[in-house]
């Protein structure tokens, strides 16, 4: 096929140009132009958020402990307290054998055993009674003239001294007004009335000890606490009795144990 010349316009004696098929396209907008912006702008709210919730400081310091080595110091507890269980659980199969029911029937047959010598137990046998009590006021309600108000009272002192004199003598038990004494047991006095294990009692306080009656007799004649407390019994009319007899009863103590730190006194077993 014959390839067509253009023809020459005779008035400008050139080519014609051939006709524009539209606008030129714009340029378009870099994403660089946006996407800067907006990271520093992310940026900057990372380190804003960063700062406040260190305070300032660093938030990974270089004494700070490591994940790992808190796993493996833990991992360290367990393994030993699993090996204090495994020597715990062979004793106790040692001492009473792998069966459980026998394990605990002699558990409780020791647990029997304390409760007596802990004072759980109510207890019968030969003492005697103790009672103190304050000293009488005259008819018109006022005291002897060289006596001051402490003088005419049974103060806290006196109620431990014929405790601890009744301890040295041998008591196998006491018993005061109507609770049984253990090793925890501490009388207080809060004014003119005493505190004992969460109750208050007035006078006459009475003293109640089971155990060989001429020994607590002979201790309570040799405390010097007790001796000084005679001497204002002859003085300013304190009461002070000592009474004998063939059996008494002392009640177990019923209150909750407080104990909170124990040592052994001897071999420990089951």
């Amino acid at each position: 096929m014959a390839r067509r010349i253009p023809r020459l316009s005779p008035a400008s004696g050139r080519c014609p140009q051939p006709a524009r098929r539209g606008r030129e396209p714009r340029s378009r907008l870099s994403p660089w132009r946006v996407g800067v912006p907006l990271v520093c702008l992310v940026a900057g709210l990372l380190l804003g958020a960063t700062h406040g919730v260190s305070r300032g400081g660093e938030i990974r310091r270089g004494d700070a402990p490591r994940l790992v080595d808190l796993v493996r110091s833990e991992q360290s507890d367990v393994d030993r307290l699993n090996t204090e269980r495994d020597r715990l659980a062979e004793t106790i199969d040692a001492t009473h054998g792998r069966s459980a029911d026998t394990a605990l029937a002699a558990m409780l047959r020791r647990s029997a055993e304390l409760a007596v010598d802990a004072g759980l137990n109510p207890a019968h046998g030969p003492g005697m009674i103790v009672t103190l009590t304050d000293a009488p006021r005259d008819a018109d309600g006022r005291f002897p003239r060289d006596a001051s108000p402490d003088d005419l009272v049974v103060h806290q002192q006196d109620i431990q001294a014929v405790l601890n004199a009744l301890w040295t003598g041998g008591a196998e038990a006491i018993q005061m007004q109507d609770q049984r004494i253990i090793g925890t047991s501490a009388p207080r006095c809060v004014g003119n009335t005493l505190l004992l294990n969460g109750r208050t009692y007035s006078p006459p306080y009475t003293i109640t000890a089971i155990g060989d009656v001429t020994a607590m007799q002979a201790s309570l004649a040799a405390a010097p606490l007790v001796i000084l407390y005679k001497q204002y019994v002859v003085r300013f009319g304190l009461g002070y009795t000592e009474q004998l007899t063939p059996d008494v009863r002392i009640v177990g103590y019923t209150e909750p144990m407080r104990m909170h730190f124990a040592q052994a006194a001897g071999p420990v077993g089951y």
